[in-house]
């Protein structure tokens, strides 16, 4: 065992390459597998923050469309009556579920029949938001834990380089580079993966509050006139 771990220290002193698929070719099997996993998560975070990004612009843009249309409408009963029955808008399908509590609470005193709309309205918002949020914990967590992983693979690649150089007995920098080098690469790609996922998982937090204030001052507005 010490011989085959003399030997590849060996080889690795006389390689040169230092490209990225070749710090990966030669790493060992924990740290390809740490390796793999930030590599594989940095991408689902990447999908996830264009889709996100899309979402927001689009629901951004519809709620926006759907108030001025709302308030240059004749009346909350015809412009409900106009809306598409699939619309995905939040907003929308928001105002769809009041109306509708609206329409079913008629006969109903004013008060009650404003604690009811009221009711839906926060059920309703408390939905879609869920929605706009959903995988949000997973930027998160790639954020929070991407870097110990890729320390981790870190200190398991220095551990086992440092062995074999006591192995090999040989400490020139030649010898002691590559390992060191495959080592730290999974400290980057755990950065690399940590970094964008942080930024836009703030972002998109922030994004959503905005989102709920807005849905929040319409739904306010919207009682005071029924």
């Amino acid at each position: 065992m010490e011989q085959e771990i003399a030997a590849q220290v060996v080889g690795l002193g006389g390689s040169t390459d230092f490209s990225l698929w070749n710090l990966f070719l030669r790493a060992d099997f924990v740290v390809k597998f740490v390796i793999i996993l930030l590599i594989v998560s940095s991408i689902f975070s990447w999908a996830l923050i264009f889709d996100k990004f899309k979402l927001f612009k689009k629901i951004n843009s519809s709620t926006e469309e759907f108030e001025k249309k709302f308030w240059k409408a004749k009346s909350a009963e015809s412009f409900n009556s106009n809306l598409p029955v699939n619309s995905v808008d939040p907003a929308t399908i928001i105002f769809k579920a009041a109306m509708n509590e609206l329409m079913k609470t008629k006969r109903q005193s004013a008060s009650i029949q404003a604690a009811r709309v009221e009711r839906i309205l926060e059920i309703a918002t408390d939905t879609e938001i869920k929605k706009i949020e959903k995988n949000f914990t997973f930027l998160a967590t790639v954020g929070s834990t991407a870097p110990f992983i890729g320390l981790f693979g870190t200190v398991w690649g220095i551990m086992n380089s440092f062995q074999s150089i006591a192995i090999s007995r040989n400490t020139s920098l030649a010898i002691v580079a590559p390992g060191i080098a495959e080592a730290l690469f999974a400290t980057a790609l755990g950065l690399l993966a940590a970094i964008p996922a942080v930024v836009a998982y703030n972002k998109f937090n922030s994004d959503s509050k905005r989102y709920v204030s807005k849905i929040d001052n319409f739904s306010k507005r919207f009682l005071s006139i029924i």
